[in-house]
């Protein structure tokens, strides 16, 4: 039988600049250590079993109700970027229970309908909206329970979740690994997602990256993580060579100009129907706030009216939103 101390000694093993459990920051509250559990195995399980992370299933990785059984949603995102980030931290030396909770909850804050809803909530709500921040927010306050503010977890691991986007670094290697995983995944699989779909063909992509990276999803993937474990090994920072971050970056520009940004995905009358969806439901709710379910109004009184409103919008499923809609917005 392995205990958590045992675990711990384990982990002597990694490479010098992995992050050790056992030297984690800690938590906002102290909580008496797991039994059987390093400190970032409890967080990965915490994450896992939240409601935010279930809702994940229902809600949009690229394509909008899209007519097929095979592409991504945002769940499914997740569990790729997972897959990617701990094969380079296991590669690396590094700590691959970290790099797993911090993966698992990188997107917990993600709105109905992708980035499209992200845009919307943005656009309308005051001081804006960020996913990365509110998969912040929903992991150090909104998946409380009655004993227990948030889900309590360890700065590392939080750190890791509002540093997988944006300009700053995250503080450990394993928040750096989840950092290009995600870029890693979702290009590789939108630009799957995207041919499927015939909105691009194998043929449109740019021939630079795929003569570096291979033409196959799993030679592409393959090459990448590769690159990111022979440039980082023994440095202080997770990336990959000059070369292949730059034709990395070829795809990913690409891919915003022909299937992000395009009107074969982003159809007018989709980009109008989300925007119609959050908008009439944010602003209902805020001129409504006694229809908002009854575990929210302890948070009108700490929080204010935007900012629950705005909690209550992102956590949808992109089905319960329309369906919300449908009930309260269609029917009057």
């Amino acid at each position: 039988m392995l205990y958590r101390e045992d675990l711990e000694k384990r982990e002597a093993l990694l490479a010098p600049l992995a992050c050790r459990s056992s030297a984690s920051k800690g938590r906002e509250v102290y909580e008496e250590p797991c039994k059987f559990r390093t400190e970032f195995q409890r967080d990965r399980d915490r994450i896992i079993h939240s409601k935010a992370f279930r809702r994940l299933m229902h809600k949009t990785q690229v394509f909008l109700a899209p007519e097929g059984d095979h592409y991504r949603t945002r769940l499914t995102h997740t569990l790729e970027v997972t897959q990617v980030a701990r094969t380079i931290a296991r590669n690396l030396g590094l700590n691959e229970d970290l790099t797993e909770a911090i993966a698992m909850g990188h997107d917990l804050g993600h709105t109905p309908f992708g980035h499209n809803g992200e845009m919307v909530l943005n656009s309308i709500h005051p001081g804006g909206f960020r996913h990365n921040e509110q998969s912040l927010r929903v992991v150090e306050v909104l998946e409380s329970t009655p004993s227990r503010k948030g889900m309590n977890l360890t700065f590392e691991v939080k750190d890791g979740i509002l540093n997988h986007t944006g300009s700053l670094p995250a503080a450990t290697l394993e928040g750096q690994i989840v950092k290009i995983s995600d870029r890693i995944a979702y290009i590789n699989h939108d630009i799957d997602d995207a041919i499927r779909s015939g909105v691009i063909s194998l043929a449109d992509l740019p021939e630079e990256p795929l003569a570096l990276f291979g033409t196959g999803h799993r030679e592409r993937i393959d090459c990448m993580v590769s690159n990111v474990v022979t440039y980082s090994d023994g440095k202080d920072s997770v990336s990959m060579d000059a070369e292949h971050a730059r034709q990395l970056n070829t795809l990913r520009n690409f891919m915003f100009s022909n299937v992000y940004k395009s009107q074969k995905v982003k159809k007018v009358e989709d980009l109008t129907k989300v925007e119609e969806v959050i908008g009439s439901l944010y602003h209902y709710f805020l001129n409504h706030p006694q229809k908002l379910p009854e575990d929210n109004y302890e948070q009108l009184e700490r929080d204010g009216i935007h900012v629950v409103v705005k909690d209550y919008i992102a956590g949808m499923t992109d089905r319960y939103a329309l369906n919300l809609y449908a009930e309260i917005i269609l029917k009057k």
